[in-house]
């Protein structure tokens, strides 16, 4: 890494690797990290693995999205510690340990792009790319008090990039502040591709909702309260026309076909010692059939189409996740209790590859809760823009 100090154990401790940006540019004065997926020249990618850092290599090809950033004029300062091959939402590796939440450190930061929460939320870079295939970026985004975007599917490359589940994987990004996030927003999505009314109407996921208690609920009350100000009171809809249960069984045969591609060869060759948790949902994985993804992808395009129509010139308000994040010394079946609920929270926007933003804003118990907006496909800046006018 190129800083002296992390105090948060949010970076990789790579040997510092100077790594050229422009002298100006829209992202000039700003510093960023980029999670430990994404190709850095003179760095090895190690996908948050002994394993896989050992056979990496030092990498001679920046990622395209890094070298945009690069090229905008933001200054690199090292690459984030993520969750194991980025299969888990917690935010703690058992080899490398777990980066400090910056606005709770007794509670978790929320992965799997977990170093790279930490090192906003602890002031150590401006803003930090990470990936969500299931909620990896609004997850840590919810937990950490910051601004979090899953963009539309596709929008933003992954190229020179480890993939979990490719169907799934989106490139994403954090910032402490609204206006560091819309100027990385502008240089990362270029023009929205679909265009919503100037005041779009507003729906309310009464279903997403109805999975919160009444405590969560009841912190996103100021934050809804500024949304009905700016666009109007919200039209009650459900998010999901069949049960969350059956879309969660999507969701996870689709994700876990795709991540057993990706990486059940390269279990199974050298025999990788997982850690908990990971290593359960690869098991799991290994099991899922080509029949039962095929069924699941069908449902997945039937979902899509609804959706799609449901937000046709609309945004949509949901919470990011079931609640705050949990606490560091939370059992692992408590922590695997709420990633099973978070899921369902957070599956709509990746089954149909829509973009959603998480927004910071509620609190419980002085612990960060998130608030998220979601929209049609090519909508990500006027989202952006929204969470501007709230702030």
């Amino acid at each position: 890494m190129l800083l002296a100090h992390d105090p948060a154990s949010a970076f990789v401790p790579y040997p510092a690797a100077p790594v050229a940006q422009a002298a100006e540019g829209p992202l000039a004065g700003l510093t960023f990290a980029a999670k430990d997926l994404f190709d850095v020249a003179g760095y090895p990618t190690g996908g948050g693995s002994p394993h896989v850092l050992a056979r990496s290599g030092i990498k001679t090809v920046t990622a395209p999205v890094v070298q945009t950033l690069l090229n905008a004029g933001a200054r690199f300062v090292g690459k984030t510690y993520t969750d194991e091959l980025a299969f888990s939402m917690n935010g703690i590796n058992a080899h490398f340990g777990t980066p400090r939440n910056g606005a709770a450190p007794d509670r978790i930061p929320g992965g799997s792009s977990s170093g790279s929460a930490s090192a906003v939320s602890n002031g150590l870079c401006d803003f930090a790319l990470g990936t969500d295939t299931g909620g990896s970026v609004r997850a840590p985004a919810n937990h950490c008090g910051l601004y979090g975007i899953r963009p539309t599917h596709g929008r933003i490359s992954l190229e020179n990039c480890l993939d979990l589940a490719p169907s799934l994987d989106t490139c994403g990004f954090f910032a402490r502040d609204i206006d560091t996030f819309a100027r990385v927003g502008e240089v990362l999505l270029g023009d929205d591709s679909t265009v919503l009314p100037a005041h779009p109407p507003l729906l309310m996921a009464q279903d997403a909702f109805g999975l919160l208690n009444p405590d969560a609920l009841h912190a996103h009350a100021p934050l809804l309260g500024k949304l009905t100000a700016l666009l109007g009171a919200p039209t009650s809809a459900n998010l999901a026309s069949t049960p969350f249960e059956d879309l969660y069984w999507t969701f996870r045969t689709v994700q876990g076909f795709e991540a057993w591609e990706t990486d059940g060869a390269l279990i199974e060759q050298y025999k990788l010692a997982l850690g908990p948790g990971v290593r359960e949902r690869f098991i799991w994985s290994s099991q899922v059939t080509r029949e039962r993804y095929d069924a699941a992808l069908a449902a997945r395009a039937a979902f899509k189409q609804t959706l799609a129509a449901l937000l046709d010139g609309k945004v949509l308000v949901l919470p990011t996740m079931p609640d705050i994040a949990p606490l560091l010394t939370d059992p692992d079946s408590a922590l695997e209790d709420y990633r099973n609920m978070a899921t369902k929270l957070l599956l709509s926007a990746g089954l149909a590859g829509f973009p959603q933003i998480s927004i910071p804003g509620g609190q419980r118990n002085g612990v960060p809760l998130g608030l998220s907006l979601m929209g049609p496909a090519g909508s990500d800046r006027q989202l952006i823009e929204i969470a501007r006018a709230l702030s």
